[in-house]
């Protein structure tokens, strides 16, 4: 697809990245020829020095011809001016009208989320800030894992759990896990020393082991159970660091019950907190140190998070808070290249908010790609980026239905982990087939899938 990106920032940059890998013929326009060289040097997109809400410069790139405008810059009221600019030079087209996708933060601008839409013509709104509150919730609320994805409006769930020392699984080939732990559980993804494999049973798991597991949610609970790795739902969480994040984590985990205390340096900002939330405790003092955090009942919560605009601040915080025996901590971390240091160091949640938007960009790019009455539902990827999950609609179509999945030619990688039928979740076995109107699961290293027949070698 043609897609002009403005803003070559931390956002723009992982969306540019992710969009370039997928094929798509992407310019990207900011005003900084730092990034701009950075980015030409690192990805094959066409870049321009410029400002992305200038109406000279986009009708200059023929804007009328793109298929999708992306404003990511760091600033809402550039991003607005942005997609306003691009609408009004792209109003008389025809065919397919220009989708546009904002990044907003200002909570002034994403709490109006029809006057985006319909005012500035705005097809989609990403918000960082909120899209990475989401995912630490879904953790909190399901602490056995270091990440949750749901499928199929929650029958579903693709978690992330790494072996420890000392597991039980440790040892054990897959084709024995239902044996042992009597668990409708699939085990779909497998990282270990940096290398990813779809596994088949024969696949013996070694503790350090990062696995994706697919189940309902009560499988799942079940299964932690049993290798003795389950954690009830946070009850009080300590956040570090008054952000945007924290408001809107806050604001999910108080709608559940959930006792949530804010440790913050900055007194304006503490204030500003406690107008905001005021069923959270707010403490303005410096997070960043021991006695603080003791103070505060670090040892006593069930849940630590970081979220400070400092990535080290983050990381120490949190390992002090692993070494304390708080059942579970997350820490967010912008810098990608820290994650891969910080193996064996007892921390494994990490929020990267820029990548959580990525995906949810490339989600709907590939939304738009495919034909009208695509049979995918929803997309996600996992391992950092190497795999992909995708929800498909069976059609009555499709070359898959009827046919014992043992008997289908898959691609090499590619593994149809669960299955949504009436309703209930299915963990599919060789003699299980496919039916019209099936929610079928697929996981994949292949690249750019849009059908279900996709999945199948050609030929086949």
């Amino acid at each position: 697809m043609n897609i002009i990106l403005t803003g070559a920032g931390k956002v723009g940059y992982a969306v540019a990245e992710r969009l370039a890998r997928e094929g798509h013929d992407l310019t990207v326009i900011d005003q900084r020829a730092e990034r701009i060289t950075q980015i030409s040097n690192a990805l094959d997109v066409i870049s321009v020095e410029g400002n992305g809400a200038s109406f000279s410069l986009l009708a200059d790139l023929n804007i009328r011809s793109a298929d999708i405008l992306i404003a990511a810059t760091g600033q809402d009221e550039v991003n607005l001016v942005c997609s306003t600019v691009a609408r009004q030079l792209s109003a008389d087209r025809d065919g397919e009208p220009l989708h546009i996708i904002a990044r907003i933060k200002a909570q002034e601008y994403a709490g109006h989320p029809g006057m985006l839409l319909d005012g500035f013509g705005i097809s989609m709104v990403v918000n960082p800030d909120k899209e990475a509150a989401r995912e630490i919730y879904r953790v909190l609320r399901f602490p056995s894992a270091t990440r949750v994805e749901t499928f199929s409006g929650g029958k579903v769930e693709m978690v992330e759990y790494r072996i420890p020392e000392g597991s039980p699984m440790d040892g054990l080939p897959l084709h024995q896990l239902y044996k042992t732990y009597k668990t409708k559980v699939l085990v779909c993804v497998v990282e270990r020393s940096d290398e990813i494999c779809i596994p088949n049973g024969q696949f013996v798991l070694r503790s350090g082991d990062r696995l994706s597991i697919t189940a309902s949610r009560s499988e799942l609970h079940a299964f932690f159970k049993a290798v003795g790795a389950y954690r009830k739902a946070a009850r009080t969480v300590l956040i570090l660091g008054g952000s945007h994040i924290a408001v809107y984590l806050t604001r999910l985990l108080l709608e559940v019950g959930v006792k949530v205390t804010i440790i913050e340096k900055d007194r304006d900002i503490c204030e500003r907190l406690c107008q905001l939330l005021p069923r959270a405790s707010v403490i303005c003092g410096d997070g960043t140190k021991r006695e603080v955090l003791l103070e505060e009942g670090l040892k006593n919560t069930d849940a630590f998070v970081a979220v400070t605009g400092f990535d080290e601040s983050n990381i120490i915080t949190s390992m002090y808070a692993v070494t304390q025996g708080v059942g579970k901590v997350a820490a967010k971390v912008n810098e990608e290249h820290m994650i891969g240091m910080l193996d064996g160091s007892g921390l494994d949640c990490f929020i990267t908010p820029k990548q959580v938007v990525a995906q949810q960009i490339v989600r709907y790019v590939r939304a738009l790609q495919n034909s009208v009455g695509s049979s995918v539902e929803r997309l996600y990827q996992l391992m950092d980026g190497q795999v992909e999950a995708l929800e498909f609609v069976v059609r009555a179509s499709s070359r898959c239905v009827g046919i014992p999945l043992k008997e289908l030619q898959f691609k090499p990688g590619t593994l149809v982990a669960a299955l949504i039928r009436n309703g209930s979740c299915i963990i599919p076995d060789g003699e299980t087939a496919l039916q019209e109107d099936d929610h079928a699961i697929v996981v994949t290293s292949s690249r750019g899938l849009r059908e279900l027949d996709d999945t199948l070698k050609e030929g086949a």
